[in-house]
């Protein structure tokens, strides 16, 4: 019944909102972000703990069926409204002024994942336990690389915020180089579904879908938007009008890029960016972020949860695959975006610091893995060993950066060349709080 299954749905939400929040704080005490709380809580709540210290009160709480359906759509909702918000805060203008470095880095970033994803996808696939039936080594090798190779862009943000980065050419580099390999990885990703999902045609008309839904927002589309701010900007005020018409946009934005082939949080994004700047920007921040990360973002996270069963790795060669695919995240990803860094002589002290970090794989890598899982390429047993790499390679994330940099803020620690410059423009993007 539709009542009983909304009323249940309350009684979720608020044990969802009361563990993140708790487990949260208990995290920040520690030195870490938000977000590395909530992805705990997530898996707290799944079968990893609760459903094997109390099952009867675990499957009460989270019943397969149409509360789940409701779960998993709601959470949906705040990812795409969430890369929105993304999106709405990023500055174009950090790519403009920064190249030599950062397309080192960030090419170490995404090459070294690949091929290493590659290689290990191999004996995987092999196995038979790890990618589901049907899955070809070429579309589990992409899957594979691409997991490896993103980075938690938005708590990547977060904490050059935190430590006072923005505008620093550290700061800078780090997001330049993080947004270039989620994109990167994003692409890969898309590739990955539209040949699963069908022929290779539905690849290419995803791809091309894909550029010309990206050109038409930021040619035609960016004018009209800029049109919608300058309205509001006149008011001093975001009229209801003007938020009803951004959220349908933004609906209808996921929804086409979701039909062609590309995951829905593309097309949140790709909007976000083509989104006037400033007051107008500020406002729907101010509108839309509270109830984006405190309510509908900690659903995602528990909906990750809810299909990690640590408990499948439960054998010494699992345990061992998953120390595997650890040490080989880290080094496809920290230890060569950090060492390109260091070659293109960034002090060893900062090249670190990106390198760390680089590694963070946070939500971002949670999205991707419920993408694959939900769309039959990995099996539960390699999803819950990736969400595993993804909890300890954002928990290493903070420990190290302090560890490595403190929270001196070193203006001039980078060569300023044509590499490198100042930019003039202020990092207002990352004074959001995303994670």
């Amino acid at each position: 019944m539709p009542a009983s299954t909304a009323v249940h749905f309350f009684l979720e939400l608020a044990v969802i909102l009361g563990v993140c929040r708790l487990v949260g704080l208990v995290s920040q005490r520690l030195g870490q972000p938000q977000v590395v709380g909530e992805m705990i809580a997530g898996v707290l709540l799944g079968p990893s703990l609760l459903g094997r210290v109390a099952p009867g009160l675990q499957h009460q709480l989270f019943p397969p069926g149409p509360a789940n359906t409701v779960l998993y759509t709601a959470a949906q909702i705040g990812l795409v409204l969430y890369m929105f918000l993304i999106g709405l805060n990023f500055d174009v203008n950090l790519i403009r002024h920064r190249a030599g470095t950062a397309v080192a880095v960030s090419a170490a970033g995404i090459v070294t994942p690949l091929a290493l994803g590659a290689l290990i996808a191999i004996p995987l696939l092999a196995d038979g336990v790890y990618f589901e039936k049907g899955v070809s080594l070429a579309l589990a090798m992409m899957f594979l690389g691409a997991s490896i190779a993103t980075t938690a862009f938005p708590m990547l943000a977060r904490i050059i915020f935190e430590q006072r980065l923005s505008g620093t050419p550290l700061g800078t580099l780090a997001l330049i180089c993080g947004a270039t390999d989620d994109a990167f990885s994003w692409c890969i990703l898309a590739i990955v579904l539209a040949i699963h999902r069908g022929s290779p045609m539905t690849a290419v008309s995803a791809i091309v879908g894909g550029i010309l839904y990206t050109l038409v927002l930021f040619t035609l589309g960016r004018r009209a938007l800029a049109r919608l701010g300058t309205k509001s900007e006149r008011q001093n005020s975001l009229p209801a009008s003007a938020l009803t018409t951004v959220l349908i946009l933004l609906m209808t934005c996921a929804w086409f890029t979701d039909s062609i082939g590309i995951y829905a949080i593309f097309g949140a994004f790709v909007l976000g960016v083509a989104m006037p700047p400033g007051r107008f920007a500020q406002q729907l921040t101010a509108c839309l972020e509270p109830l984006v990360t405190t309510l509908l973002l900690p659903l995602f996270f528990v909906y990750s949860g809810l299909n990690t069963q640590v408990g499948l790795v439960n054998s010494g060669k699992l345990w061992l695959v998953a120390v595997g695919i650890l040490v080989v995240s880290i080094a496809g990803k920290g230890v060569a975006c950090a060492f390109a860094a260091w070659l293109r002589k960034v002090p060893l002290r900062e090249a670190i610091a990106i390198g760390s970090l680089m590694n963070a794989r946070g939500l971002i890598e949670l999205i991707l893995l419920n993408i694959g899982l939900q769309s039959g390429i990995i099996t539960p047993t390699l999803f819950s060993i990736l969400v595993l790499v993804a909890i300890v390679t954002t928990l290493m994330a903070t420990p190290l950066f302090e560890w490595v940099y403190g929270r001196r803020r070193v203006d001039q620690s980078l060569p300023q060349d044509a590499n490198c410059e100042e930019s003039a423009t202020e990092t207002e993007n990352v004074e959001l709080d995303i994670r």
